[in-house]
């Protein structure tokens, strides 16, 4: 692998670094839902603005309510995983390539 085969596979690894967080945002700001925290605490604001885009954007295209059950984190963590494993394996490919 060459020097730029190896730069190109270390940004895929941060993307996936990244990727995996954001999906333990989701995981996280999802269970606070069902604890019903204080909405002025600090940690709660942040998960609330890191998440809160994202299931707007998702639930302008598809209705997210069933039941009175929002599987909005549940779509995004799938779509954010299935984005990971295709992405992943481009970069890899593309890095092993050069």
């Amino acid at each position: 692998m060459s020097t730029l085969g190896s730069i190109i596979a270390g940004l895929g690894g941060i993307v996936h670094t990244l990727l995996n967080v954001y999906i333990w945002v989701v995981i996280i700001a999802a269970l606070l839902t069902w604890v019903r925290p204080d909405p002025t605490n600090p940690i709660v604001q942040v998960l609330y603005r890191l998440t809160e885009p994202a299931y707007a954007l998702l639930r302008r295209y598809v209705p997210t309510v069933f039941n009175g059950i929002d599987l909005a984190p549940l779509i995004i963590i799938i779509g954010l995983q299935v984005i990971d494993v295709i992405f992943v394996r481009l970069v890899y490919a593309l890095a092993g390539a050069l």
